[in-house]
């Protein structure tokens, strides 16, 4: 139960041709506890949500419980589904790499960056090549300039035991492509799935 007497209210906007809620609310002011559960009662017995507790006053949403629970839960699967996809890989070299390796791991590193994942850069030293640091720094940089396209540098070229690394994050077109291409993907299948679920359907008419 709400504790607050006065409260910032807002409701969702619905598209009525389709009865499907846009992103924007529509603000109804600062009214008070008491007006705002007679609001929600008088759009059809809806509810009173409390979205912030921190604000002055707090911010309320009339909704219905179900419907915004059931997209609340449905966000966040798919908030996780993408978090499990975006994976980190890796690409390993030393800092005296000769032209033909540079070009497979910059082969290797655009690969799984087109793929939506974030990639470390990771120079290796041995022994007193570790004073070569500059050298792995600039292999390092020239990675993301030759990337440059697709990716960009989180930050500067770290340093990790014997070890200097970097990591490549997709560009906002390249992820918006990838998310683009498994939501086409995701669709073709639900497709498949009714046209089986209806095949089967139709068969099963047939035969009684």
């Amino acid at each position: 139960e709400i504790q607050f007497d006065t409260l910032r209210v807002s409701v969702p906007i619905f598209d009525p041709k389709s009865n499907a809620q846009k992103q924007k609310d529509e603000a109804l002011g600062i009214m008070s506890k008491a007006d705002a559960l007679a609001k929600a009662k008088e759009l059809g017995g809806l509810d009173v949500i409390l979205i912030n507790d921190k604000s002055d006053p707090p911010v309320v949403k009339i909704v219905d419980y179900s419907k915004y629970r059931y997209e609340k839960e449905k966000k966040a699967k798919e908030q996780k589904k993408n978090s499990k996809a975006s994976e980190l890989k890796e690409v390993k070299m030393s800092y005296k790499i000769d032209v033909h390796d540079y070009g497979v791991r910059i082969k290797n590193a655009s690969k799984f960056i087109k793929q939506g994942n974030r990639v470390k850069c990771t120079v290796q030293f041995k022994g007193r090549e570790q004073q070569h640091d500059r050298l792995g720094v600039e292999l390092l940089n020239r990675m993301a300039v030759d990337m440059e396209d697709i990716c960009s540098m989180e930050g500067k070229p770290k340093r990790e035991g014997r070890m200097l690394f970097c990591i490549m994050t997709p560009k906002a077109e390249v992820t918006k492509a990838v998310n683009d291409k498994k939501r086409k993907m995701d669709k073709e299948k639900k497709k498949m799935k009714r046209a089986s679920k209806e095949a089967k359907a139709n068969k099963s008419e047939v035969t009684n």
